[in-house]
């Protein structure tokens, strides 16, 4: 998929400038598709090139004048045809894996530290993605969401984000885990091992809502 069919996603949403838009990308789109703001004003220009969204400026005062998109009918039939081809397979191409499956040889106290930062970083994205899913339901339960909300799309994708996240930690934990274990046997140290869970579920709040 190119970053193409993810701007005329966002516009969904309605009319937007391209700030307004990384700022989209930067929160709800993050998730799942990831753009530099230079490589979304790019796209913006060859999305308005080829006709699938319209530009107009709009003077301000005190401020430079700006450009805002919107969705055209030709964009709308574009995104819906998309929509219709089935996906390419998702595949994975991680390097934290690729050390962790030459932990064994290499150096296991750096891989680990590697793992835990990874942890931290699932950590920040999920309150990050916490906070998006308290904004998004405002105050209502996910059933009353779900039956008034206008696009449910965003949500969708959403939940995909939160669950790869508390994934990872789940991961994560189970990596220091055996790590710890292995460590302590060549040393002939008993170790206890973690209660299970206890990094995903502090860092998931909410997260048997869903």
């Amino acid at each position: 998929m190119s970053l193409k069919y993810a701007v005329l996603a966002a516009l969904l949403e309605g009319e937007a400038s391209g700030y307004d838009l990384a700022k989209v990308f930067d929160v709800s789109v993050a998730d799942f598709w990831s753009a530099t703001p230079q490589q979304l004003y790019r796209e913006l220009d060859r999305l308005a090139e080829s006709g699938l969204i319209e530009a107009r400026v709009v003077e301000q005062q005190r401020r430079p004048n700006k450009r805002v998109f919107t969705l055209t009918e030709a964009g709308r039939g574009s995104l819906s045809a998309f929509t219709a081809e089935p996906p390419r397979p998702t595949a994975i191409r991680d390097e934290l894996l690729v050390m962790t499956q030459a932990v064994d040889g290499g150096d296991q106290e750096a891989v680990r530290a590697s793992v835990e930062e990874r942890m931290e970083w699932a950590r920040a994205k999920l309150a990050r993605y916490e906070r998006l899913r308290d904004r998004l339901l405002d105050g209502r339960d996910e059933d009353t969401f779900v039956a008034e909300a206008g696009r449910i799309g965003p949500y969708l994708t959403l939940m995909r984000g939160r669950s790869f996240e508390q994934e990872n930690l789940r991961w994560g934990e189970k990596v220091l885990e055996i790590l710890d274990r292995r460590a302590a046997s060549k040393a002939g140290t008993p170790t206890a091992a973690p209660a299970a869970g206890r990094h995903a579920d502090a860092a998931a709040p909410g997260r048997a809502r869903d």
